[in-house]
């Protein structure tokens, strides 16, 4: 097992900037040695195209693509190896759900959400919804986020598909996807988890949850940037129909039609980011190697630490001071937040300011953007030190003006 007080040197962004305090891994995390080690390997080794080829490179590129595929089912425990799918990303595989999906909703049909979403989890479904005359409904948010009894209020009989956050990008919440999923399959809807916040920080198993479908991005959890995982239910994988035609994806073409192949491989058209895909096992490992208990724990200390050291700042207001994952939404009193930002950013701080593409629960605190500190692995008590001290001449600063 990989001690996490001592990862810090793994990871060739922190290495070669020592005084960078990056607090940005909601965002997108940092990449250690072993990933970026393995994309050269594909890159110098054998940097060939996959599936095509008839080849010996062609044959070790495609066996390697393929681990992944195998890697990705025990990490999520997923029954089939074809109810893994490759896409580019959380967004993509949200948008390929929501397309793929839509011939099979009726005018007066019901979507389900609520308003933490990421903007990729509900916007395809606001445009299905304008294109085939459906109705959203949001359950109602309790002290900034949803209740079970939120999600009762509105799933019914009507409802055919709950879209839900397992883990807001701007609040830190964790929601209860599973009791979430066992409300709505009472009334036979189809559940769509956006993942790309939990994946870092929680082990998901999908049969425990029985969700329908999910997707994360890989860059989230310390893999690469242009990849991600889709996962579905086989039976509902086969029923989704693609939303990209060409390359890969055919099994049989004629003059006026063509017949597809079977999931995962009906999704996944053109050359797929190989390199993307072969090093993403290698992010796997290095979360596994030090386990979601030890990242747990360790986010959970820095996230208190923090908070404590926060309370009392004249000028400060903390959004979330009840986060479940490391995630700190924050402004300082009659400041923009790009104006805040550049007090961070002088002390080589990364923080994310703005509408963190979730402009739905910005409305909701009534704030035009937020400041978002998020903390991960690699960060340590002397990381919390320095953001807490530019927190505090940031509001003094400000407090002048």
């Amino acid at each position: 097992m990989k001690d996490i007080l001592n990862v810090r040197k793994d990871f060739p962004v922190l290495v070669n900037n020592p005084n960078v305090v990056y607090l940005d891994s909601a965002a997108t995390s940092l990449k250690p040695y072993s990933v970026i080690n393995k994309m050269n390997e594909y890159y110098c080794n054998y940097g060939v195209n996959v599936n095509r080829g008839v080849y010996k490179l062609s044959y070790i590129a495609t066996e390697n693509y393929e681990k992944t595929r195998i890697k990705c089912q025990e990490f999520l425990n997923a029954k089939y190896m074809e109810e893994i799918v490759y896409t580019k990303g959380a967004s993509n595989g949200l948008n390929m759900i929501a397309l793929g999906y839509m011939d099979y909703l009726n005018e007066g049909d019901e979507i389900v959400s609520c308003e933490l979403e990421h903007h990729s989890s509900i916007l395809p479904w606001q445009e299905v919804a304008k294109k085939k005359n459906l109705k959203l409904r949001y359950a109602k948010l309790i002290n900034n986020k949803p209740t079970l009894d939120s999600f009762k209020e509105v799933i019914n009989e009507k409802t055919k598909v709950v879209v839900v956050t397992y883990v807001s990008n701007v609040m830190g919440y964790i929601l209860p996807i599973k009791d979430i999923v066992k409300l709505a399959h009472q009334y036979h809807a189809v559940v769509v988890v956006d993942a790309a916040q939990a994946v870092p920080h929680l082990k998901i198993d999908v049969q425990d949850l029985d969700c329908d479908f999910l997707a994360f991005s890989a860059h989230k959890m310390l893999g690469p940037t242009g990849f991600g995982i889709l996962y579905g239910k086989k039976h509902l994988l086969n029923k989704l129909k693609p939303i990209e035609f060409g390359g890969d994806m055919i099994d049989e073409v004629e003059l006026y039609d063509n017949t597809t192949k079977d999931a995962p491989y009906k999704f996944e058209t053109g050359t797929p980011p190989i390199a993307e895909a072969i090093s993403f096992i290698e992010a796997i490992n290095y979360l596994e190697n030090i386990g979601y208990d030890k990242i747990h724990d360790h986010i959970e200390d820095l996230t208190k630490y923090a908070l404590k050291k926060l309370e009392g700042i004249e000028g400060l207001h903390i959004y979330n001071k009840d986060t479940d994952t490391g995630i700190i939404t924050f402004n300082i009193r009659d400041v923009h937040p790009h104006d805040a930002s550049t007090i961070f950013d002088e002390r080589d701080i990364c923080l994310r300011a703005g509408h963190h593409c979730a402009q739905l629960i910005t409305h909701h605190l009534g704030v035009v953007g937020t400041l978002r500190c998020s903390i991960y692995i690699y960060n340590n008590h002397e990381d919390i030190d320095k953001f807490v001290q530019a927190v505090k001449d940031a509001c003094e600063y400000f407090k002048e003006w």
